[in-house]
């Protein structure tokens, strides 16, 4: 073969390569969501499973009550890496990750709920609200129910219209099905318009820590500041004032109680310490971060 004729086959070889290797790069180029509604995210692909069930009527629940599928609720706004399209009839379930919810857990939403875009854009804007307007929020929050996963206590109507029942549920099916109530750091998280961890295992960890190793519930009480957090990994109760904490609980929902009282009946049960890492064993934590 010729010089010239090795050259030719050489570059032909090379422009093949080249346009494969492109190819390659166009069909894994990443896709993008954007929430346009209050958008539930939920650890399972099988959405009707979840609201409907085999009867078209049931939210799928627990032993306990509570829609373990559930993770959270993602704002308008929240950006989405999509992973995988998941057809459906008139819709997609997407397969997602979103540096909101930065936890160990396979994410899915409805396609209905967002835009979906070839390009990143801008993240949601986290900007922490001040003291004052925080604490109005947690007390109009009060009276709704618990809701594992809820973070945004109104519930998500869509979702009647969406997975529509096989026939008229009584108003209580109804917040179950459109998700209303908020669980106990979805409190929170709506209060601060999802400006704080999402879930308490973040939150043990979040902001600074308060000294309160080997005190009594009398002492903690008296150097607490409001939206200080008593938390540990599965749950958290918030500060409002010298007297009194809110949080919300599966049995009361989302209410209030007293400072002190709350205090001994966590001592009764946990150990106070300062760093969350730096004992085991059921312990509790207060993280200043505001």
């Amino acid at each position: 073969m010729s010089r010239s004729k090795h050259g030719f086959y050489f570059i032909l070889l090379f422009l093949i390569s080249f346009q494969s290797a492109d190819c390659n790069s166009q069909t894994e180029e990443k896709k993008y969501a954007v929430s346009i509604l209050n958008t539930p995210v939920l650890n399972t692909s099988d959405y009707p499973s979840v609201f409907g069930g085999s009867g078209g009527n049931e939210v799928k629940l627990d032993n306990k009550g509570l829609i373990r599928e559930m993770e959270f609720i993602a704002f308008p706004n929240t950006v989405f890496e999509i992973l995988e399209v998941i057809p459906k009839d008139g819709y997609d379930i997407l397969k997602v990750t979103t540096e909101d919810y930065p936890y160990n857990s396979d994410l899915y939403i409805d396609s209905r709920f967002v835009n979906t875009l070839d390009t990143k854009p801008d993240n949601r804007n986290r900007s922490m609200p001040d003291k004052t307007e925080i604490i109005n929020k947690l007390n109009t929050l009060e009276g709704y129910g618990y809701m594992w996963g809820g973070n945004y206590a109104d519930g998500i109507g869509q979702l009647l219209e969406y997975y529509k029942p096989q026939s008229e549920l009584p108003s209580a099916e109804k917040d179950l099905w459109s998700l209303k109530g908020v669980d106990c750091s979805g409190l929170i998280y709506q209060a601060t318009n999802g400006s704080t961890p999402r879930n308490t295992s973040s939150l043990i960890e979040f902001g600074n820590g308060v000294e309160i190793k080997g005190m009594s519930a009398s002492e903690i009480s008296q150097i607490l500041m409001p939206l200080d957090l008593i938390t540990w990994s599965g749950h958290v109760i918030i500060v409002l004032d010298e007297n009194t904490v809110i949080e919300s609980t599966p049995d009361l929902g989302v209410h209030k109680s007293d400072l002190l009282s709350r205090l001994k009946s966590v001592l009764s049960e946990r150990t106070p310490v300062n760093d969350w890492s730096s004992t085991s064993g059921k312990r509790f934590v207060v993280r200043r971060w505001i």
